[in-house]
């Protein structure tokens, strides 16, 4: 099977995406998360620098799990134009997008 190239929105929001998990992990280690989330640390590692930008929705579903982060917000962040990101807030459980 071809991958077909990713956009280039694709690949910003694979960035917002990884700078958003970086800052909702704040000091917890990179292991951390990732043995508690079930993922490799490559994987988060990967995911975090922006070089995975479309991630399985199931590992991202397991890492905001881990650092309390609500998918409809981790959408609604990684989704705005670049100027418009909201700060992760760790332990955030609320049902609706981050807000600053």
């Amino acid at each position: 099977m071809v991958r077909l190239p990713l956009t280039p929105e694709e690949v910003e929001r694979g960035q917002r995406l990884g700078a958003l998990l970086r800052r909702a992990r704040g000091e917890r280690s990179m292991l951390e998360v990732a043995l508690d989330a079930h993922v490799s640390p490559e994987t988060l590692r990967k995911i975090e620098s922006g070089r995975v930008a479309t991630p399985s929705f199931p590992t991202i579903a397991a890492i905001a799990d881990v650092l309390g982060l609500s998918l409809d917000a981790v959408w609604a962040d990684i989704s705005r134009p670049e100027g418009e990101i909201a700060p992760a807030r760790a332990g955030h459980r609320a049902r609706e997008p981050l807000t600053a």
